[in-house]
């Protein structure tokens, strides 16, 4: 996994690096998962039976492609899915696609029944605070500030996002 969890205030955050748009929206997705796993959890978890399905969100274009609100929408997916009909996102395929009028995010998902796992934390909300998503190229390097984070080395997308504990 491509995802670290990175130091805020009061909140938890993570920096996620990707080759590529698609891999960056798996990765973010399946980090913000691991956060709220306990220990034990996380280490079981492909001991767990795994169901296959397809999720989608889309997003109005309103001038131009928002990859920061679309990642935002896919990742509250997640979590009402979680919370709503106890399906606890394991591993999925990302396409980001968009036409003249929309973007989309569909994902090929692997889930677990919710009540099979055991969280440590609770997401209220994922936020917009210091979001941000950017693709470098081969000669840019994205040094960290944070101590535990690595530096990156492009080419490659990375994001930033915060989730409301």
């Amino acid at each position: 996994m491509s995802a670290w969890t990175r130091p805020t205030k009061a909140d938890i955050g993570l920096r996620v690096f990707a080759s590529s748009l698609n891999n960056l929206f798996s990765e973010t997705a399946i980090g913000m998962q691991h956060l709220l796993l306990s220990p034990e959890s996380l280490r079981n978890l492909n001991s767990k039976i795994r169901h296959c399905s397809q999720w989608n969100v889309t997003l109005p274009k309103v001038l131009e492609s928002d990859n920061e609100i679309l990642l935002v929408k896919w990742l509250e997916e997640v979590l009402y899915r979680s919370e709503v009909h106890g399906q606890f996102l394991t591993d999925v395929l990302i396409m980001v696609s968009e036409d003249e009028e929309n973007q989309y995010c569909s994902g090929q998902v692997d889930w677990i029944d919710v009540e099979t796992i055991e969280r440590e934390l609770e997401i209220k909300a994922v936020t917009t605070h210091e979001l941000k998503i950017d693709e470098l190229s081969a000669d840019q390097e994205l040094a960290s500030k944070w101590q535990e984070i690595p530096t990156f080395q492009g080419p490659g997308w990375f994001c930033d996002i915060v989730f409301d504990i």
